[in-house]
């Protein structure tokens, strides 16, 4: 089987385009195959003498996915899909999608913030099964009094900051 995994950060999106997210997703799959593809390796060779230096396109890119997630079982992870930009998180879930319609034995696994769930629904109808992950309350204070036992200057703050942060993270965690 393959698998590959891509993450978006909100702080490299202009270089997360569907087609570099895509691609990056595409390099992964195909460097688990024991060879390329021959109309993956020709598609490279040809846009490699292109003279304006156009790189592959987003519809080559999801033809070449399918037709190597069509050989075996493909797992592809995309996580934070809500911090992609809006603009272009449609046309990646509309390729996902594709790619899901001609490659069957295909599975994606997508995490994101709530507000993403309307469009991922829309975009890749009667695909999705949603499962809602919560912190609770007290995991996040358990977590806080480790972080703070780690503290490499344990003087610098004194009891009533760390009384602060113990009350108020854990409020504003569990209105994300």
């Amino acid at each position: 089987m393959a698998v590959a995994c891509f993450y978006f950060d909100f702080a490299a999106e202009k270089e997360q385009s569907p087609a570099s997210m895509l691609g990056a997703v595409l390099k992964q799959v195909v460097s688990g195959l024991e060879e390329i593809p021959e109309e993956i390796a020709q598609a490279y060779k040809d846009h490699k003498k292109v003279i304006d230096g156009r790189g592959v396109q987003l519809d080559d890119i999801v033809n070449m996915l399918h037709t190597t997630a069509s050989k075996k079982p493909t797992f592809i992870c995309i996580d934070a899909l809500d911090e992609c930009v809006a603009g272009y998180r449609a046309k990646v879930l509309d390729s996902l999608n594709l790619v899901l319609q001609r490659s069957p034995g295909t599975r994606i696994f997508v995490t994101g913030r709530p507000q993403i769930q309307a469009e991922v629904e829309k975009r890749l109808p009667r695909r999705v099964i949603t499962i809602r992950i919560t912190p609770r309350r007290d995991d996040i204070i358990s977590y806080l009094h480790a972080r703070l036992g780690e503290d490499a200057k344990p003087g610098a703050m004194d009891s009533s900051l760390k009384a602060d942060i113990l009350k108020k993270i854990p409020e504003d965690v569990s209105e994300m």
